[in-house]
């Protein structure tokens, strides 16, 4: 298959899929594979190959769908992310949403993903509730995720469409396993730094949220208060109505 570089239609023969896999073996590093795992990172079919270098190969392979699908099929690590990163979000289906959210196996993959591709699909709110109230563990934070990426890179979503995750983000406060919670506090965290409208209302719920007899929603409560209550984001918040950088 060709694949074409975003500034034009010139033919690549590195750009495909086995070729793209190659480039990415070429720069396996397993010291990098092993910091990764240190960071919780699944070492499983990992070469260690750094953003910046895969940010650099995307941007050489442009937007291509059908090799997003291909590259996601190799199963390898950084083969998925960069999936992510050069697929078509229109172009996206439902379907296509569930079955790469069903692979994921790794917290890097799946945020990476979810701000380099689900989070600009018609289906992101949807899905992101969706996933919220799933039970496998990257599913399920997947669906918090989704949810912190949306508070940040939808500049056109209303308010209201956010009050309408906080039902989930309290249900899912009590679970325990260390990849939920941390992406459960990672979307209070977003949404409450997303206006002041919602900031009042993130600190309400990281109130009531603290007050459950539960050691995940205690350290997901007092981990979102120390940001969401700290003067520099109220500062920051009281000169803008959007919020500032992202981070996770």
């Amino acid at each position: 298959m060709t694949v074409f570089l975003a500034r034009g239609a010139e033919e690549n023969r590195d750009m495909n899929c086995r070729g793209i896999a190659k480039k990415l073996e070429a720069q396996s590093n397993a010291k990098n594979v092993a910091g990764m795992a240190r960071f919780g990172i699944n070492p499983k079919n990992t070469f260690g190959v750094s953003m910046p270098a895969l940010r650099i190969i995307a941007r050489e392979i442009g937007k291509n769908h059908k090799l997003a699908l291909e590259l996601w099929q190799t199963g390898i690590h950084e083969a998925r992310i960069l999936a992510g990163l050069v697929d078509a979000p229109e172009l996206v289906t439902k379907k296509q949403m569930d079955n790469w959210a069903s692979g994921f196996d790794s917290w890097d993959v799946c945020d990476q993903v979810c701000m380099n591709l689900f989070d600009k699909t018609p289906f992101a709110f949807d899905k992101a509730r969706q996933y919220a109230q799933k039970e496998r563990e990257f599913i399920k934070r997947t669906g918090f995720a989704l949810m912190a990426s949306l508070a940040v890179h939808d500049k056109k979503a209303e308010s209201s469409q956010f009050v309408e995750f906080f039902p989930f983000i309290v249900k899912a406060s009590t679970d325990e396993r260390n990849f939920v919670k941390k992406a459960v506090n990672w979307a209070l965290r977003q949404i409450g730094k997303r206006n002041l409208k919602l900031n009042k209302q993130a600190v309400k719920i990281a109130k009531e949220i603290q007050a459950t007899d539960s050691k995940a929603a205690k350290w997901i409560a007092a981990d979102a208060l120390r940001e969401l209550t700290s003067a520099a984001v109220q500062k920051r918040l009281s000169k803008s109505p959007m919020t500032g950088p992202f981070g996770g």
